[in-house]
């Protein structure tokens, strides 16, 4: 069996957020046909106990823990000494020392970077002997038009902070291009992106992600609670800007619009680690922000409707593809689903207006009929397109 080296910033388990669903399922489908050694970090001490988890689908697991605080301060000196941020932030020389220590006691036939990042390693790297026989970069999302985007939200100083940071990184993404033997993206609109940011670009591959349709089943519940028809619910980890931003965004300028059509309606912010400013939101008790949650599917049970108000969306969003693989009604934002090519299909219904977004809503709660046909259609295509065995095979080890 060939033999990989993984390298991830964040441990890949539990597979509760965007990268590490993406990670996780590729460590998971990679066990089963490779030898797999694992290099990672773990910026919450909580996700240290996880390592036992992930060991089952690894020969080797390392973890080490990521201060957040000590984390910063090296991503701000990285900055200063003409880096990114990022290349600081999860720059680790213990992990460089266990990294350089595997290499040099063993051969890889591939070695498979998630998020680029973790690139720093291979280029600190001892220079007499490379890595693996093949480096593949899994960019995933371009980090650096996230950076942009947030840019664009945010006002001076952060605007220009983040404006450069999103110039380094590129100058960054572009030398792992240069040096990697293949460059992954999520979708090909993350690809064409990065093409356009670099014509130079080469050996681009995309591989999407998938959804567990086995797990996401909404007939394991069908015998359960009935939905409540006038419940609204936006799911994903709430820590996380973009995230923040939407949920706030629907919050304070389609919500209104609903309520005065639908008074008894409910919005339910699902996801760990809400930001206070969604905590806030609850002082009005048609919103419900429920932090961690066990089993995020009886949310989705419960919910007749799932929104997306994301603003800012890079590659493929997880909760899309799991909304859809539970059989949900969906309104959403135009970035968010742009990675998923379903811009187009009749089961989704894609609004950047708050008036029609809440339009479109309230029609969807008012029409059960129409939005669990909605909610077939989305599951049969999520079924037919969003394999993750089928989709990480194309992953050119």
């Amino acid at each position: 069996m060939k033999k990989i080296l993984y390298l991830s910033h964040r441990i890949p388990y539990p597979p509760n957020k965007g990268d590490k669903i993406r990670s996780f399922n590729e460590i998971k489908y990679l066990s089963k046909r490779y030898k797999v050694d694992l290099i990672t970090l773990a910026d919450d001490p909580k996700d240290l106990k996880f390592k036992k988890n992930i060991e089952q689908y690894c020969r080797q697991v390392k973890v080490f823990p990521l201060n957040t605080k000590a984390a910063k301060i090296k991503g701000f000196f990285s900055l200063l000494t003409g880096h990114s941020i990022s290349q600081g932030y999860f720059y680790s020389k213990a992990f460089q020392s266990f990294f350089n220590l595997w290499i040099k006691q063993q051969s890889y036939d591939a070695l498979i970077c998630f998020s680029s990042p973790m690139a720093e390693y291979v280029f600190k790297a001892p220079q007499n002997k490379k890595p693996a026989h093949t480096l593949i970069m899994d960019f995933c999302d371009l980090d650096s038009d996230k950076w942009r985007q947030y840019a664009q939200k945010l006002f001076f100083p952060f605007n220009l902070l983040y404006k450069l940071e999103a110039v380094r990184l590129l100058t960054f993404e572009k030398k792992i291009n240069h040096e990697f033997d293949h460059s992954v993206f999520v979708s090909s609109v993350e690809a064409g992106l990065f093409k356009k940011y670099y014509p130079q670009a080469k050996r681009l591959d995309v591989v999407t992600n998938g959804v567990d349709h086995d797990y996401f089943n909404p007939e394991l519940f069908s015998t359960g609670k009935k939905d409540n028809a006038m419940i609204i619910g936006f799911f994903g980890a709430m820590d996380y800007y973009a995230n923040v931003d939407g949920a706030l965004w629907f919050a304070n300028h389609i919500w209104p619009l609903i309520k005065k059509q639908i008074p008894d309606a409910l919005f339910f912010i699902v996801g760990s680690n809400p930001d206070p400013k969604l905590k806030a939101l609850a002082s009005d008790p048609s919103i419900q922000t429920t932090g961690f949650v066990e089993d995020i599917r009886e949310y989705y049970h419960k919910t007749s409707v799932c929104v997306v108000p994301l603003r800012i969306a890079r590659g493929v969003q997880n909760k899309v593809l799991e909304a859809m693989s539970m059989g949900k009604a969906i309104v959403s934002t135009s970035p968010a689903v742009q990675g998923i090519g379903v811009l187009d299909k009749p089961f989704i219904s894609i609004e950047d207006d708050p008036k029609k977004f809440a339009a479109c809503v309230v029609n969807h709660l008012l029409d059960e009929p129409g939005r669990n046909e909605s909610g077939r259609k989305a599951r049969k295509y999520i079924q037919t397109h969003y394999n993750w065995d089928a989709n990480i095979q194309r992953l050119r080890i």
